[in-house]
């Protein structure tokens, strides 16, 4: 019962996010097994997540609901980037070295390349809403199921977080872009954000 249970819930929860295919149950356990890398990786997500909300803005200045909406977001994402360097200092752990981030660059290799700037905008907001979508659903993970309670606390204020942006990035797309553009985009996005994660390593030093 408790399986089934725990499947109803995995499935709600993508159902929320419109991702496709779970996270790999082990992933979580691997993650677990060197906290310095994973938060690592986190704390680099973060950081980049903040860079790419002003690089938004400052391509796109006269799309001014989006700024308004973008300029709290990059001082929150910052925010977060810094409450992971606390982490690893009150574990008397460092911060390491950037890595490649294999799944982002494989979602920005299915951008439509050319195109108007405000086609590439498009692009760009559901790359973004995708990236928040999965790390929501990777929190969430390590906010059930990791051994230590103030980790799991620790990841659920992340996750809230996180859904809040995957929504704000679909609704910015929604009002430069006709609903019926943004959902069949999406749905392609979807389709291929599910083969990457199957092609995709899994690995525990990694956020994606």
């Amino acid at each position: 019962m408790h399986q089934m249970e725990q499947d109803r819930s995995e499935n709600t929860a993508l159902r929320m996010l419109g991702l496709e295919l779970p996270t790999d149950p082990r992933w979580v356990n691997l993650a677990e097994k060197d906290l310095e890398e994973i938060l690592t990786d986190h704390a680099y997500c973060e950081q980049k997540a903040a860079t790419s909300c002003i690089t938004l803005i400052q391509r796109y200045p006269d799309k001014r609901e989006m700024v308004e909406a973008l300029a709290p977001i990059v001082t929150e994402e910052w925010g977060h980037f810094r409450a992971v360097l606390q982490e690893l200092a009150h574990r008397k752990l460092s911060l390491g070295y950037q890595r490649r981030d294999e799944y982002v660059n494989a979602l920005r290799d299915f951008m439509k390349k050319g195109g108007s700037r405000e086609e590439r905008l498009l692009e760009e907001l559901m790359v973004f809403a995708l990236i928040e979508a999965r790390s929501c659903e990777r929190f969430r993970l390590l906010s059930l199921y990791l051994n230590e309670d103030s980790l799991k606390s620790f990841y659920h204020r992340f996750m809230v977080s996180e859904a809040g942006h995957y929504r704000l990035f679909i609704d910015l797309a929604k009002l430069y872009f006709p609903e019926e553009m943004v959902k069949e985009r999406w749905k392609e996005f979807l389709a291929k954000e599910a083969q990457i994660m199957k092609d995709l390593e899994l690995r525990g030093d990694r956020i994606h």
